[in-house]
């Protein structure tokens, strides 16, 4: 009798911690191993990537000439840096600023994403978002956007610690930080660095030749891309030089809804010069695993 009881608790302790691991699982699914799904590209972007104003996201449009499954991360507002004045690495926004995220990807774990509670306006859907790349087989990812640098601009984040080449809380040392830990998890890679392009600020009458918000001018903080770009091995596509008309000021009108963010024909136009970019390529990483 006494053998027949133990067995049924030895069951019964084995289906307790089933369902245990079951809700473990369900109430954090940042956890590695949780779901393995192989997409081909994923985009690290701010709203210059989302689809504000309604319009097709680039990365959606290069997926389509592509062909191939990708994951749109591109979060608003958001920087490559940590941000000076949290200075905790389980901070809210801070957890979803490019260098955040890739260390998250590293460690299999959105947990901090997941449960995140943002109080900027058209942040809600933030951890949503993390919630899809904790999904996501980083192992066999075969090409990586990273289109962040505006907001660190208009941060002021400073642009590198001489100190310190890996300061998160800088911009080349969070882009450095953030390619190592992809690259840990997925040594193969292709990864490109996107610009931010040339911006107009019609409010307060000013370009980013101009106005500088206590990290320098724009153009320092994409020369100072370029340059990382090369150092690690990494393609930048420049959105900056030569890119969209500025003669004029009335040209902020031509590419541009508000001077910053791309219309229909500035989208179009930035899909068209990353298509460029990769067309060159063998093309290996276009089908999916």
């Amino acid at each position: 009798m006494e053998r027949r009881l133990d067995k049924k608790m030895a069951y019964c302790g084995v289906a307790a911690a089933l369902c245990f691991a079951a809700v473990f699982a369900a109430t954090f699914p940042g956890r590695a191993g949780r779901w393995q799904r192989p997409v081909a590209m994923v985009s690290f972007g701010d709203s210059v990537f989302t689809d504000i104003g309604g319009l097709t996201p680039i990365p959606d449009r290069l997926a389509e000439r592509l062909g191939i499954s990708f994951y749109n991360a591109s979060m608003g507002g958001t920087c490559a840096a940590r941000l000076e004045a949290e200075r905790r690495l389980d901070s809210a926004r801070g957890s979803m600023c490019l260098a955040g995220l890739a260390k998250a990807v590293r460690a299999g774990d959105f947990s901090v994403q997941q449960t995140a509670r943002l109080r900027e306006g058209n942040t809600e859907h933030f951890p949503e978002i993390a919630a899809g790349l904790a999904e996501i087989d980083f192992a066999r990812v075969g090409l990586v956007l990273i289109e962040r640098g505006v907001n660190d601009y208009h941060a002021g984040i400073p642009i590198e610690n001489p100190e310190d080449p890996r300061d998160e809380y800088t911009f080349l040392g969070a882009l450095r930080c953030a390619v190592e830990d992809l690259r840990r998890v997925n040594p193969k890679v292709r990864i490109l660095f996107i610009t931010p392009t040339y911006t107009w600020y019609p409010d307060m009458g000013l370009t980013c030749e101009e106005l500088d918000n206590g990290g320098g001018l724009l153009e320092e903080y994409v020369e100072a891309q370029m340059e990382l770009g090369e150092e690690l091995g990494i393609e930048t596509v420049d959105l900056y030089h030569d890119f969209f008309p500025h003669g004029e000021w009335e040209d902020w009108e031509r590419y541009t809804m508000d001077g910053l963010h791309p219309n229909e024909a500035g989208r179009e136009k930035i899909a068209e010069r990353i298509m460029e970019a990769l067309e060159p390529e063998d093309g290996a990483w276009y089908t999916d695993a």
